[in-house]
């Protein structure tokens, strides 16, 4: 049951950015600011002893929700993506900070003994991925303060999964094709 509710779950939070823009213009007011705390409070009970570095974006975006259905300020749904961002960079940041990076730390999940040589493009990956977020955040923030909902949905439901699609995609071919060649 755990797994099937982290797999739905996972699912309907990958979908935020659509489940705002149809709950917004189709739903009764507040519907889906309280649908999207719901939620995010049973990813939060069910994530609890997993990735503990997602805990804070999770809370945070109850609070949005929540606050957004008090409030009656659905504006402020708009937002979650920068927070998942900003998160995102943190945990991205920090990791280079104190060591190893997280891109190292994710590949020694698959090949725990890698080469020192492989080292120095791990964190260079890592950089690359903070700028992701800054951008991605940037943009996030934007949309939300001066978009319509429309832009924001197209840009947070999908142009950015295609750029986060694109850098693994791209950096898995790099290593694929380039670094295994020599």
């Amino acid at each position: 049951m755990r797994l099937f509710l982290q797999i739905v779950t996972g699912i309907l939070l990958l979908a935020y950015p659509l489940a705002v823009y149809f709950g917004l213009n189709y739903l009764p007011t507040g519907t889906i600011a309280m649908v999207l705390c719901c939620i995010l409070i049973t990813r939060l009970l069910i994530q609890k002893q997993q990735v503990k570095a997602m805990i804070l974006p999770i809370i945070v975006g109850i609070g949005l929700t929540a606050a957004s259905f008090i409030a009656k300020r659905h504006d402020w749904l708009l937002y979650y993506p920068v927070v998942i961002n900003l998160s995102m960079l943190m945990l991205f940041a920090y990791s280079l900070k104190l060591g190893p990076c997280m891109i190292e730390r994710l590949a020694r999940l698959k090949e725990p003994e890698l080469p020192d040589e492989a080292i120095p493009y791990l964190i260079k990956v890592t950089k690359i991925w903070c700028g992701l977020f800054v951008f991605n955040g940037s943009v996030a923030l934007y949309t939300a303060h001066y978009a319509s909902l429309e832009i924001w949905t197209l840009y947070n439901g999908l142009i950015a999964y295609l750029l986060i699609g694109s850098l693994l995609g791209g950096e898995w071919l790099y290593r694929t094709i380039w670094l295994n060649k020599s």
